[in-house]
Order: structure tokens, then C-alpha cells, then sequence
């Protein structure tokens, strides 16, 4: 079974610790694995982009509860165009305020999908861009056992060997109507706009890879992430 998963010492689950099985999608320290996609029309929405330098976070576990009143959306900046998540503050709290924590601190800021398979996953939020680099803390809230993964769903990846709901910076979308995965992962969110950049993103896919994806045909970035709060 194919699983998003972070490379070694990350988190996202893979089948083999190419994490995420979504092998953190990441399998190895420096190795990622993405589902793979064909190039296409969506593809054409992409604008062609070097990608950014790696970088080093370690951050601290926030040392006091990040707000999350109200509703949260997420809106992903990427050179394929936008696309908005809404963050699931009511199931998977903890697993929101660390996001929205790590978006203020721009964890987020030019990385890549280091990750993209075919009719699985897209693979991002790896301050390393390699599968094995996360934000220097993991947190853990574990899914409920009838948690699905379908298309839209966004989740946070981890190794194979880290305990259900562990999560780090990695997360993965789903574009298959349904993964198939165990109730591994924490739930960021459901993607609530943009679907054309989610499938512009897997267009990016390199057939040559195989079933497991990997490091897409050109970089996919993510620029920026900006919140906005919704109350009431």
C-alpha cells in the first residue's frame, strides 16, 4: 500500500519509510516520494520557477495555545496558482494551531512539493525540500478510527515507525477519490477552492518514478500561505 510518509527522521507515512508511506512523504534523508503525474494541460498553468535553497527551521512547540476561533482558511500560494484549505479546528485542534503557528513563523515560505504521485498525493511542507526536514517538533493527535482520506482531504504526513497522529511540518493532499489509507495521519483540512491547481500541481508528475512518485518534472512552490479568520 502506497503511504505519504517524510523521509527518514520526519513524519508523513509511507509504505516504506519513504514516509507517507505518503513516505513523508519522503523515504530516505534526502528522498521523497510523491505520487507521479503526467504532463498536460494543467500543467501549462504552472509558471516555470527555480527552486528555492534549502532551509533550517527549529522552532519550539508553541508554549501557549495559538488561537483558532472560528472558522480558518488557509489560502496556498504556489506558481500553479491558489488553492484554500479549511482547517478542521473542531476534530484535529491541536494539529490546526501547530499549522497556523508554523505559517506565522513562515515555515511554509518557498518551499516545494517535493512530492507529487499520480492518483495519490501531492507532498509539500519541507523546509528542506527533500522529504526529511521538518519545522523541529512534532506534535501528535490521533485520527479517529473512521477517518477518511478522499479527494480533497489534507493531512499531515509522517514516517512509518512514528506513532498514529504524529505530525511534523509535512502534509499531503489527497487526489484520489480515495486513498485507501489507514487512519494514520491527522487531518489538516479539506480543500474547499483551487482544485484546478491541486490538479495543475499533479500534472507535474514524473511518469519515470513509478507508483511511488517522487520529485516532480519542474519545482513547484509554494510561496506563501496567508491565513484569514472567519469568526462566528
Amino acid at each position: 500500500m502506497r503511504t505519504p510518509t517524510p523521509a527518514a527522521p520526519l513524519a508523513i507515512a509511507a509504505v516504506a519509510l519513504a514516509p507517507l508511506g505518503l513516505a513523508a512523504c519522503g523515504g530516505s534523508e534526502d528522498a521523497t516520494s510523491t505520487p507521479t503525474a503526467t504532463t498536460g494541460a494543467p500543467a501549462s498553468r504552472c509558471e516555470q520557477v527555480e527552486a528555492p535553497e534549502s532551509k533550517q527551521v527549529k522552532l519550539k512547540p508553541p508554549k501557549r495555545k495559538v488561537g483558532i476561533a472560528g472558522n480558518i482558511t488557509a489560502t496556498v500560494q504556489t506558481n500553479c496558482g491558489n488553492f484554500e484549505i479549511k482547517l478542521d479546528t473542531r476534530e484535529f485542534p491541536k494539529t490546526a494551531r501547530s499549522f497556523v503557528y508554523m505559517v506565522d513563523h513562515g515555515v511554509y515560505d518557498d518551499t516545494t512539493f517535493h512530492r507529487v504521485v499520480s492518483d495519490f498525493v501531492i507532498q509539500g511542507g519541507d523546509p528542506k525540500g527533500t522529504g526529511s526536514g521538518d519545522a523541529g517538533y512534532t506534535i501528535r493527535e490521533e485520527p479517529p478510527v473512521d477517518t477518511a482520506y478522499t479527494r480533497g482531504t489534507v493531512a499531515m504526513a509522517k514516517t512509518a515507525v512514528e506513532p498514529p497522529g504524529t505530525s511534523g511540518s509535512q502534509f499531503f493532499v489527497v487526489t484520489e477519490a480515495d486513498a485507501g489509507l489507514q487512519p494514520d495521519y491527522a487531518v489538516l483540512g479539506k480543500v474547499v477552492g483551487g482544485e484546478s491547481t491541486i490538479d495543475a500541481i499533479e500534472a507535474q508528475a514524473d511518469p519515470s518514478l513509478g507508483p511511488e512518485g517522487g520529485k516532480p518534472v519542474s519545482p513547484v512552490v509554494t510561496e506563501r500561505i496567508k491565513l484569514e479568520h472567519v469568526t462566528g
